[in-house]
């Protein structure tokens, strides 16, 4: 059975930020994730209300850049080499405060007229220095690929590509987040790639096709998939990144069995 974490930047949008944990609890997750808490409170302020609903935080990303200014991670990027490595200490402090084992660098957008090789090696050696803070603080790092569609110009489009970066990387505390809603677009055949890559996953996310909304509102078909994610052995978690087509709770009729 899929253990579900509530992405709680995008589910329970009713309430503030530091009150989802709490809804969560109250809507049947034990688990939680979010994507970036560091100008929603501190440090201590986020384990705290993680602790009083009784969740486990299970996922954050590092910073990735001024997303009003349309940055959706800065990994890839040479000229923020030094923004990044300290976004990593800033990350695993948050993560250390709640707990949270795994950490997700975004390789972003890619800066025009930059050499694709050039931002290659940048994304290489600054996850390679991320790995290493990472695994002295016991934590695991993900790196994940993203559709064109929702994020245009993203560095990181298929698994193939990511893995391709892992690789290089050659961190045995590094590994891909595989999101559904972002390869089902991309290269789609799921159920055969998530088992081919299985070994290499950290950490699943999943939202319905088009419009990243709760599964049975699209065209996966999540019944068959989860199902099948279970029988091959996945012991992780599946992050539950989607945007609610209307209340979250209401729309937690498919997780039910799960929850």
């Amino acid at each position: 059975m899929p253990r579900l974490a509530a992405n709680l930047s995008l589910l329970f949008p009713e309430v503030p930020f530091l009150e989802r944990f709490a809804a969560a609890a109250r809507a049947g997750f034990r688990y939680v994730e979010y994507q970036f808490p560091y100008a929603l409170g501190s440090a201590a302020e986020v384990a705290a209300r993680a602790r009083d609903a009784g969740v486990e935080v299970v996922l954050h990303n590092l910073p990735a850049g001024d997303f009003a200014k349309g940055d959706r991670g800065i990994a890839c990027q040479p000229a923020r080499s030094g923004e990044f490595r300290e976004g990593v200490e800033r990350a695993i402090e948050y993560a250390r405060a709640a707990g949270c084992p795994r950490l997700n660098a975004l390789a972003g957008v890619a800066p025009v007229g930059v050499a694709p090789e050039l931002l290659f090696e940048t994304l290489v050696e600054n996850l390679r220095y991320a790995a290493a803070k990472l695994k002295a603080a016991g934590l695991t790092l993900l790196t994940e690929p993203a559709n064109p569609r929702t994020i245009p110009d993203f560095f990181l489009n298929s698994s193939r590509q990511a893995i391709e970066v892992l690789d290089a990387v050659g961190a045995d505390n590094a590994m891909l987040q595989y999101d559904i809603f972002h390869m089902q677009i991309v290269e789609g055949d799921l159920a055969k790639t998530i088992e081919r890559l299985l070994p290499r996953i950290g950490h699943m996310q999943l939202a319905d096709v088009p419009d990243r909304n709760e599964p049975g509102t699209g065209e996966i078909n999540f019944d068959f998939l989860l199902s099948h994610i279970d029988r091959l052995g996945y012991r992780g978690w599946m992050g539950c990144e989607y945007l609610p087509k209307g209340d979250t709770v209401a729309g937690l009729a498919w997780a039910k069995r799960y929850l």
